[in-house]
């Protein structure tokens, strides 16, 4: 018989909690939670009053009915002014998060990828000056030696 224990359920747990993928994901979770709260107060303090300047902030109340008569409860009614007010805090909220995250993000991080190349391309090039350098410091020392010498076998080649 082996004498090996599986691990119980609580090591299992543990090392479940300690993936960086799991913390990774609860910071994810709590900062976007936090810009919600963001996003939400720019499109209901700054958006909808303007889109309300225009038309009405709330299509809740606007509706079609299907049947011959809608009065109360009686009657089918399509409340497509609701499916109409989500579709727009929906695009809204998305141009927010577009415009204000998602497009300065992608031009930070372009920026700084433009650098790291640039940055790259220098110290490549630095270092092609070096060997060039030392190739001609090198070829300097050989026609030295040569002429030093009045003319070895370099020169009879």
């Amino acid at each position: 018989m082996s004498t090996k224990k599986d691990p119980s359920i609580w090591q299992g747990f543990k090392a479940f909690l300690m993936r960086g993928n799991v913390v990774d994901l609860a910071v994810a979770v709590v900062v976007g939670a936090a810009f919600t709260n963001i996003v939400n107060a720019v499109v209901k303090g700054v958006i909808n009053p303007v889109v309300g300047a225009i038309g009405t902030q709330n299509l809740d109340h606007y509706s079609s009915c299907l049947s011959a008569s809608c009065k109360g409860d009686e009657g089918i009614q399509i409340m497509w002014g609701s499916v109409l007010g989500a579709t727009l805090q929906f695009l809204i909220t998305a141009a927010v998060v577009y415009f204000l995250m998602v497009l300065p993000m992608a031009k930070f991080l372009a920026r700084q990828e433009a650098r790291k190349k640039a940055k790259e391309g220098a110290e490549e090039d630095a270092q092609k000056v070096v060997e060039v350098t030392e190739l001609q410091v090198l070829k300097e020392i050989r026609d030295e030696l040569v002429s030093q010498r009045g003319g070895s076998e370099y020169e009879r080649r």
